[in-house]
């Protein structure tokens, strides 16, 4: 006969109250028990006392018998110091969906793009800066010495006579 330290639960719609019992693996899960070794309401404080109740001269007895704990139980008789609850590993449960991967990859993309972008504006205004340097004593108001002459044309009206293109 394959025992198991379950849970049996009790109470009224929304207001569940279990019973950790020893029973049968094959009984129905309210059914037919072994025994009665503690008790569980979800519904106090998680620091509360009252909410595990638990016999450990029991659950070791039952646990030399031979009996399986649930791992809900096994979470309690952990607390109690009665049996150890081995570590589990799936590091793929906490791994992103596909979706989720791409958008972190459209994520990534588009901040390298925006680093790219702004290491190119500040890149401008320091060949402006050394640009500025190599004109030390020329401002920029008074044309450079070569281009002392302005443009041919620039101070004649244009005339309105000739007819318009276009």
């Amino acid at each position: 006969m394959a025992l198991s330290l379950r849970l049996s639960r009790g109470g009224s719609k929304k207001r569940p109250y279990y019973r950790i019992v020893v029973a049968d693996a094959r009984s129905p899960r309210d059914g037919r028990f072994i025994e009665k070794i503690g008790t569980y309401n979800p519904l106090l404080a998680k620091d509360s006392p009252e909410r595990v109740k638990l016999d450990a001269d029991r659950a070791k007895h039952w646990l030399s018998v031979g009996a399986q704990p649930t791992d809900r139980v096994l979470r309690f008789l952990d607390a109690a110091g009665v049996k150890e609850r081995p570590a589990r590993s799936n590091p793929k449960k906490g791994e992103p969906g596909e979706k989720a991967k791409e958008r972190a990859e459209e994520r990534a993309t588009k901040a390298a793009e925006a680093a790219e972008a702004a290491a190119a504006a500040s890149a401008a205004p320091a060949e402006e800066a050394t640009a500025d340097a190599t004109n030390e004593g020329v401002s920029s108001e008074q044309p450079a010495e070569g281009n002392a002459e302005a443009p041919a044309g620039a101070d004649e009206p244009q005339s309105t006579d000739e007819p318009a293109e276009g």
